[in-house]
């Protein structure tokens, strides 16, 4: 049988971590091979060690027959492996063709030619599907197109092996869609391509053999064609899942929060929304209409055209920017936790108290056994599986890295927690324990906007739904009315038939 690539016994370690344990595996010519497991089984450390990234403790790899030593990247591209990473590895600050040929923009004398490279970049992005210039500047461009942007270079590089990352996590529907023809197109083309993904369903269109990793181990890899979810699953996380979401009844209690007028012209039209205490309000509708810019706006990290009216406890509250809302109690967790929620090289420790140093300190001065004991009582709390506090938080799964956000605004006395898209790239385990959370911080009576592009994830854990489209709020749901018909035909403005209960806002 023949083979582009082979891992033979691949072990690695990292400080008080054992990442992987005598792994194995191996793609052949024109195969989609999907990698899963839970986050911290292993999946992206072998991944970068395939990559150069990290190198391996023992163990062997062979491309096309030959054992080779992949030091570096650039080794790695030289053998023809590429991968597109979870997280971006872009430059916002020059244009599309320059982030895809970056180091290799010149010719051998040195020269530049723009006009051989964006004619390069516009095929690619055409054999894509994308309709974007090549000389756009990436920091314009919104995730998913910094996504597909990240596909782009390593299709560039006529790469026989492709690693993909997670790479539908911010991509929509169509979008995918996409993404699905163009790895068919390499498959066609006999490139290899392993497929990370905590998205179960995916794997039905594209994948050809499945490898399961659990706790660094190599657990079993078969032939997908007849196997049934629940097993996979099973395998991921050695045990049985029957319920996805914790079964909770939650006590609710009074209106304590509301936000009006939020405005932005030919962007957002909000007029009206509450919160009641302990209650978890689900903010669903499809990609750009308005969920994450409104939030944003009620935490004073965008402008509006208008005064907003926020109240908090009856009390009128002035909000223009994320400094006076933290000090309001309110608490903002960005969809993107690596960019914007987390310091990667920093550990714990500092990564939970960062944000509370007025709390935590004594004359203006960081006070280390407060910081370290309310450090210690998060992990506990929250149950972050980590050595220590002195891990860093590069080195945690995608979960506990969101518990690790959490703690950070935990630690502010949070009233109001706003979380967006709290479980993207998290396995089914590490989901079930967020979840967990987020019932046990409504029972301490803190209301929870939850926004989520999951319908399951909303209609499994938001006791009150409001479908955004447009800017605006298409309708409302209670949990009892709410099912995926209703709410997608709110997010595509729509107005249901039969008016069962659904209140339409302006």
């Amino acid at each position: 049988m023949e083979y582009l690539l082979q891992m033979q016994h691949i072990c690695k370690e990292f400080p008080g971590v054992k990442a992987l344990s005598d792994v194995n595996i191996d793609i052949q010519p024109g195969e989609v091979h999907a990698l899963v497991g839970e986050n911290g089984a292993g999946k992206s450390t072998l991944m970068k060690i395939l990559n150069g990234v990290y190198q391996p403790d023992s163990g062997a790899i062979f491309v096309n027959g030959r054992e080779e030593h992949i030091l570096n990247t650039h080794k790695a591209q030289e053998l023809g492996i590429s991968i597109v990473y979870q997280e971006f590895n872009l430059c916002n600050d020059i244009s599309i063709a320059n982030n895809i040929f970056m180091g290799r923009l010149a010719n051998r004398f040195g020269i530049v030619n723009d006009k051989r490279i964006n004619d390069s970049t516009g095929a690619i992005l055409q054999q894509m599907g994308l309709h974007l210039s090549p000389e756009r500047i990436v920091g314009t461009l919104s995730t998913a197109e910094k996504q597909m942007v990240e596909i782009a270079k390593a299709i560039s590089v006529q790469a026989k092996i492709i690693v993909f990352d997670e790479p539908t996590s911010s991509l929509t529907q169509t979008e995918i869609q996409e993404l699905f023809k163009i790895i068919r197109q390499l498959k066609s083309q006999g490139v290899g391509i392993f497929y990370i993904s905590h998205r179960m369903e995916e794997l039905d269109e594209i994948a050809d053999r499945v490898t399961v990793l659990r706790d660094g181990k190599h657990i079993k890899t078969f032939d997908y064609a007849g196997l049934r979810m629940e097993d996979i699953i099973q395998l991921m996380v050695g045990r049985e899942l029957n319920d996805k979401f914790p079964v909770y009844e939650r006590k609710i209690g009074e209106i304590y929060f509301t936000a009006e007028n939020i405005i932005r012209k030919g962007t957002l039209n909000v007029e009206h929304l509450h919160l009641r205490r302990g209650e978890i309000l689900g903010i669903a509708g499809l990609v750009g209409a308005g969920r994450t810019e409104t939030m944003r706006a009620i935490f004073g990290a965008d402008p509006v055209d208008e005064p907003m009216r926020i109240t908090l406890n009856g009390k009128p509250l002035k909000i223009r920017s994320p400094k006076e809302a933290i000090s309001h109690g309110i608490a903002y967790l960005t969809e993107d936790r690596k960019e914007k929620g987390l310091a990667l090289t920093m550990n714990i420790e500092e990564n939970i108290s960062m944000a509370s140093h007025h709390e935590l300190s004594r004359h203006g001065i960081m006070d280390d056994k407060k910081v370290r004991g309310n450090a210690e009582a998060f992990v506990e709390k929250l149950n972050i599986k980590t050595p220590g506090l002195w891990q860093k938080a590069q080195f945690l799964s995608g979960g506990n890295q969101q518990k690790v956000v959490l703690a950070k605004w935990l630690c502010r006395n949070t009233k109001v927690l706003i979380i967006d898209e709290p479980t993207r790239g998290i396995d089914v385990g590490g989901k079930y324990e967020i979840y967990k959370l987020m019932n046990q911080l409504s029972e301490e009576g803190i209301g929870i906007i939850l926004i989520s592009s999951e319908l399951p994830e909303i209609l499994g854990m938001s006791d009150r739904i409001l479908v955004f489209n447009n800017g605006r709020i298409a309708g409302e749901l209670s949990k009892d009315e709410a099912d995926q018909v209703r709410i997608l035909k709110f997010a595509v403005g729509l107005k249901d038939l039969e008016g069962q209960g659904e209140k339409i806002h302006g």
